[in-house]
C-alpha cells in the first residue's frame, strides 16, 4: 500500500516495517542493559558512528564474547524471544517475528574472537536513546578485511572508515590484529589510495612501507611446500573446487 504526500509516493507497509524494526531494537537494547550484559554494537549501527553513513538494517548486530553468549541467549529466551545457537563457532540469534539480533563472538573463519580488548577500546555512544558501546573501530576495520564475499564485499566500508575516522584510529593496535594476515591489508590500502588519491597521507607511511617490504621480501623465500587455498577464510562457498576438486588445503587440513 502507498500513498502521495505532498507529491511524494510513500511505501505505508515499508515505513510501519521500518518502525516496527526500530521498536524491535530498542527494546531489544533495553534488555541487554537491563540484564548487565557485556556487549558492544556493531553492524551498520557502529558503520553510522565512525562514518556517519546511515542505512537501512536487517539486523541488530551484538558483539559479545563466547563465554558470555548463552547467558545473553537465556535472557532472550526468557523474554519471549526464539533464540538459536547458529553456529557455535561464531553466531547465535535471537528472533521476534521476521526481526532478528545477531549474537557475534567470533567470525566464521574464527580469526576475530571477541576478548577484553574489544571492550577496553569500545566508544561509548548512544542508540534510541540508550547508552551504549560501539565495537572499535579497528576491530570493525580487521573482521570486514574477511567480508570478500561474491554476495557482499565489505571493502568500502573499511575504505569509508579509513576517511572518515583515520586520523583517530590506532594504527599500531590494527596492525597488531592485521600482521597475520597482512596480504588483505595491503589490497584494502591500495584500494583506498586508488579510490581517494589526494586522501593517500591519511594511511601512515610507515605502515605503507612495512606492507609493501613484505610483499617485497616475500620473493627472496621459497614458496610453501603444502598446496594451501585460504580463499574460505574471506568467502565460506566460492572457492569449495579448489578445496574438493584441486586438492587445495585451508590452512594445513582439508575442511571440505
Amino acid at each position: 500500500m502507498s500513498k502521495e504526500i505532498n507529491n511524494v509516493t510513500i511505501d505505508v507497509e515499508a515505513v510501519q516495517e521500518l518502525d516496527g524494526a526500530h521498536a524491535f531494537y530498542k527494546e531489544a537494547l533495553e534488555l541487554l542493559v537491563q540484564s548487565g550484559a557485556k556487549f558492544l554494537v556493531g553492524g551498520g549501527f557502529a558503520l553510522d558512528m565512525y562514518t556517519g553513513i546511515k542505512r537501512a538494517t536487517k539486523d541488530l548486530d551484538i558483539f559479545c564474547k563466547a563465554g558470555e553468549c548463552p547467558r545473553i541467549l537465556k535472557t532472550f529466551g526468557e523474554s519471549g524471544y526464539d533464540t538459536q545457537m547458529t553456529d557455535a563457532r561464531w553466531l547465535a540469534k535471537a528472533m521476534k517475528g521476521d526481526n532478528l539480533v545477531d549474537l557475534i563472538f567470533n567470525n566464521p573463519g574464527s580469526l576475530c574472537p571477541v576478548d577484553d580488548r574489544w571492550f577496553e577500546h569500545a566508544v561509548e555512544g548512544e542508540l534510541y536513546g540508550i547508552k551504549v558501546r560501539f565495537m572499535p573501530a579497528e576491530e570493525l576495520i580487521w573482521c570486514k578485511l574477511y567480508v570478500q564475499n561474491r554476495e557482499r564485499y565489505d571493502g568500502s566500508d573499511i575504505n569509508h572508515i579509513i576517511l572518515r575516522y583515520g586520523d583517530k584510529l590506532d594504527w599500531n593496535r590494527l596492525w597488531t590484529y592485521t600482521e597475520r594476515h597482512w596480504q588483505l591489508l595491503l589490497a584494502q590500502f591500495l584500494s583506498f589510495q586508488f579510490v581517494y588519491p589526494s586522501e593517500r597521507d591519511i594511511i601512515p607511511r610507515w605502515l605503507m612501507d612495512e606492507l609493501l617490504l613484505r610483499a617485497k621480501e616475500q620473493y627472496e623465500v621459497e614458496t610453501p611446500v603444502e598446496k594451501i587455498c585460504r580463499g574460505p577464510f574471506i568467502d565460506q562457498t566460492q572457492y569449495g573446487p579448489d578445496i574438493t576438486e584441486w586438492d587445495y588445503k585451508v590452512v594445513t587440513i582439508r575442511t571440505i
